[in-house]
């Protein structure tokens, strides 16, 4: 939810005009996370003049709002500091009011986005008023960069932006991601994260001396005057709030990476985001922020900057190369990214078993795991925490894990992991699955399994995200970069993952190894089983023409095809709009019977395994109550004649394998019900595609 981007050039002239350009095609590729307004941010044509342009709806919108200002696209800028912003709204409705960027006061002096929830904003809020600070809107931004007007008032004289951004971020509660910007410190950014992704890239004329950046740690000490102390009741410890400049810390990060070698600093531009997909098309060469990471951005160089040395933190954050193209981030052939991802499975799973499945020595290999497999083996339980189709892909390998390992599994969803102050134990093993990595109420219940002593396991797609870095080992599922806001691709590889996990819990058992050969053996056929299904996607789009004006829709499956059936019908709820509901076929009598007749669109998931008899009952009962199902079936099966039923047929396979096979028809059903009503297939309404708040 929401996108930040920021555009930073530091003796590298560029016009007005490419300045502009850059921000708007930067929250371009952020527009899949899903808002509702955008907004930047530059620098005017006067010293100490802020150019702001809001506007409620899409960036396409912005940008043409943008087009009508008065601006001088010409005016050249040896360095500019600039922000952006997508809001996805929380408080406060969409509207140009309310769209960040957001101001300390009418002059600009200080401009914020921001990412996120900042839980404390009435107190702080209640305390600026109490000061004199009137505020306009609704948010709780605003509050940050009031915060920030508010402190440097107080002591500008010998302030540094740095040590202003500390005092700040001291009082924030929740989660955020920031970039905050002043005409008081020209051509300066200050970034900082806790709990929502941040990541800078670099572009440089000449080589990095350094593919690192030192972190520097100030020490906590007071320094308000203590008739100030006494009044702040409002913010708690405000003793504490500025941190005086420490004039003994030296710039190390400047002196080792981005200076040449006379010493002097480099031409170099920064790009910040939310998202390294943003990044890509200007530079390979980024830094991700972790947590509690405040970086300053200034005459070309970048300082990251720590209130406090804490155990799990590193000294250096490593300068990475992107592995992604820009080729992937677009649609190419395909009229939406979700139809592109979804017909990038057979290529994604076979990237998520590279290097690490060995079919022919019958050996499964994660790097992430390898140091802890041992202790995994012997904890008293597994427990899976996850959300929405992350919840569906634990849900389905639920059953293998069981089987392989004989450890008791659980499978939750966070939010209510969390509700319910579920009992974690030292020799517990929390698995966290998610594609983005900083789902909220995963990242949330992350933190309260570390606090009891937990060994945690993340699962996740996005390098350098949240959980990846709070966990203690982990998978990354390599899907590459997932745009549509509903995961296609990022199901199956994490499906495919938790498969091989499973496999290398269990390389120990001698009892086992004739079935883990088994499961090798179908993970190496289901890239081509995959491209088999694909071919469907016609004869599919021409089936669900049935479905258009249809209110309701039942999805079954039993067993391990449950899972699928859910994850299936949550595709069709989030870009169709259609009422469609998951039962298992157990539960049919128990009551969901009763809305089964001619008219009521049913489709029933029945390939064959240990439990099809009993799956068929629920076909027969259906039947039975002139109920005519769309089956999901083998080839050829004897039991669903052609003339008399509606079927979709998919290659056999391993039967803790087939619901990997049987879920893309789902996914292609609903990606055609949602063309076919002429809706938006990538960003449907009020959803978006990392869920950062509760």
């Amino acid at each position: 939810m929401c996108g930040i981007f920021g555009y930073i050039n530091y003796l590298v002239e560029k016009d007005r005009k490419y300045i502009l350009d850059t921000l708007l095609n930067g929250l371009s590729r952020l527009e899949y996370r899903g808002y509702d307004s955008a907004g930047l941010a530059i620098d005017g044509d006067q010293k100490n003049e802020v150019y702001a342009v809001k506007e409620v709806g899409k960036v396409a919108a912005l940008r043409k709002l943008v087009e009508e200002q008065n601006f001088d696209l010409s005016k050249v800028f040896e360095c500019h500091a600039g922000i952006a912003h997508t809001r996805w709204a929380t408080h406060g409705p969409p509207s140009r009011i309310n769209c960040h960027p957001h101001r300390s006061d009418p002059n600009w002096e200080f401009a914020v986005v921001h990412n996120g929830i900042i839980t404390n904003y009435k107190e702080i809020k209640t305390l600026l008023e109490s000061k004199g600070f009137k505020f306009e809107t609704e948010t709780d931004t605003e509050a940050i960069a009031k915060l920030a007007k508010y402190f440097y008032d107080r002591r500008k004289s010998d302030m540094t932006f740095p040590d202003l951004a500390k005092a700040v971020i001291k009082e924030l509660q929740g989660a955020f991601g920031l970039l905050l910007k002043s005409v008081h410190f020209p051509d300066e950014i200050i970034a900082a994260r806790k709990g929502s992704p941040l990541v800078i890239g670099v572009r440089t004329e000449k080589k990095m001396k350094a593919d690192f950046v030192d972190v520097e740690y100030t020490d906590e000490t007071t320094a308000l005057p203590a008739e100030e102390a006494t009044q702040n009741v409002a913010l708690k410890k405000a003793n504490t709030l500025l941190a005086p400049p420490d004039k003994s810390l030296l710039h190390r990060s400047q002196s080792r990476a981005f200076l040449s070698d006379d010493g002097l600093p480099i031409p170099t531009e920064f790009f910040l985001s939310s998202d390294p997909s943003s990044i890509v098309e200007h530079t390979k060469k980024v830094l991700y922020l972790e947590d509690d990471d405040i970086a300053h951005i200034h005459d070309g160089s970048l300082n990251i900057h720590r209130l406090k040395r804490d155990d799990k933190s590193k000294d250096v954050r490593n300068i990475e190369t992107l592995e992604i193209e820009l080729q992937e981030i677009m649609k190419g052939k395909f009229d939406h990214f979700m139809q592109k991802e979804i017909f990038e499975q057979p290529e994604s799973v076979v990237n998520a078993m590279r290097g690490r499945l060995d079919a022919a020595n019958k050996t499964v290999t994660l790097g992430g795991l390898r140091q802890f497999i041992s202790t995994i083996r012997r904890c008293r339980r597994l427990i899976f925490i996850a959300c929405g189709t992350s919840y569906h892909s634990c849900m389905a390998v639920r059953g293998i894990f069981e089987e392989l390992t004989e450890i008791p599994i659980s499978v939750e969803l966070a939010s209510d992991f969390l509700d319910r102050k579920a009992p974690v134990f030292r020799d517990d093993t929390c698995v966290f699955v998610s594609q983005s990595g900083e789902t909220a109420d995963s990242l949330q219940a992350l933190r309260y399994c570390l606090e009891r002593g937990a060994l945690t396991v993340g699962i996740v797609n996005v390098v350098g995200s949240s959980i990846s870095l709070m966990t203690h080992c982990g998978v990354h599922i390599n899907a590459g970069p997932e745009i549509g806001v509903a995961s296609t691709k990022a199901y199956t590889s994490q499906f495919v993952c938790m498969v091989m996990f499973a496999l290398s819990l269990s390389e120990d058992r001698a009892s086992k190894q004739k079935r883990r050969e088994e499961i090798m053996e179908g993970l190496t056929k289901i890239s081509d089983q995959f491209r088999e299904v694909l071919k469907l996607d016609q004869p599919i789009k021409k089936l669900c023409e049935r479905f258009k004006n249809q209110k309701s829709l039942l999805l079954l499956g039993r067993g391990a095809q449950h899972a699928t059936a859910l994850e299936g019908a949550l595709k069709i709820k989030e870009i169709s709009y259609l009422h469609c509901e998951a039962v298992m076929s157990g539960e049919l009598k128990h009551g969901v019977l009763a809305l089964v007749d001619e008219n009521l669109p049913i489709v029933m998931i029945l390939t064959r395994d240990a439990i099809f008899d009993k799956s068929l009952n629920a076909y027969q009962q259906v039947i039975a109550r002139s109920g005519r199902p769309i089956i999901i079936c083998h080839k050829d099966d004897p039991e669903f004649p052609a003339d008399k039923t509606d079927k979709i047929e998919v290659p056999a396979n391993v039967d803790c394998l087939q619901g990997l096979i049987n879920v893309i028809p789902l996914q292609l059903m609903a990606y055609w019900m949602a063309v076919g009503e002429g809706l938006n297939v990538d960003m449907p309404r009020n959803l978006a595609k990392s869920v950062t708040v509760e």
